[in-house]
């Protein structure tokens, strides 16, 4: 039985946003940019106890150009944010990008020059997971959160998306939904806070040399 026999030769109206974006939500290709700790988490959720499949992300790619959910799963440091930013640029848009835990949302407990505080400060983040590491349960709300967020979004113009039900924080606290977000990432990791300043190119010297 399929929808030919629930409607038979009926027509069905519905808005152009609506049946994409459905399409959207339930196709999701996640990209693990696993880091650290937080992976085993990872393994766990797409594990077939919690049956990942029922939300249509259960297929992971390894490749960028293949995915459309990057999923940043533990901490992220100088020296890799570059890599980190070069597999987002090689992505495909529509993409979304997803904060696994709490090394990825704000640095976690690494609070010193070698650490990023927050992914968000080289790529834009969609939804934000807290934990250390997160529970299932957190991971697959953050999936069901950003599925609604992809379904408020404009096809046309993906700067403006709803929040979710008007709200930036899930009922548990442990999920965070970003307000509308420029999908250029930036240029320079850590801009936002002088000791972070990391210049991937090389630093310019009086002398004319980098290194």
């Amino acid at each position: 039985m399929g929808l030919e026999t629930i409607f038979g030769t009926s027509a069905i109206t519905t808005k152009l946003n609506k049946v994409i974006n459905w399409g959207r939500k339930y196709s999701f290709f996640p990209f693990p940019f696993v880091t650290a700790c937080c992976g085993m988490e990872f393994m766990a959720t797409w594990g077939s106890h919690y049956d990942v499949a029922r939300f249509g992300a259960e297929f992971p790619r390894f490749s960028p150009r293949q995915a459309d959910l990057l999923m940043v799963v533990g901490t992220i440091n100088h020296k890799i944010a570059p890599i980190l930013k070069r597999v987002y640029d090689q992505m495909c848009e529509p993409k979304w990008v997803v904060a696994f835990g709490a090394c990825a949302s704000s640095g976690g407990f690494y609070r010193n020059y070698a650490t990023v505080q927050g992914i968000d400060r080289v790529i834009p983040v969609d939804v934000y997971i807290a934990g250390c590491p997160p529970r299932p349960e957190a991971v697959l709300e953050g999936l069901m959160l950003l599925q609604k967020k992809v379904d408020t979004e404009d096809v046309l113009d993906r700067s403006t998306p709803l929040l979710v039900d008007g709200h930036v924080y899930s009922e548990s606290r442990l999920i965070h939904v970003t307000p509308p977000v420029n999908t250029q990432a930036a240029h320079v990791v850590g801009a936002h806070e002088p000791q972070g300043v990391h210049h991937w190119e090389g630093e310019e010297h009086t002398n004319g040399h980098s290194h």
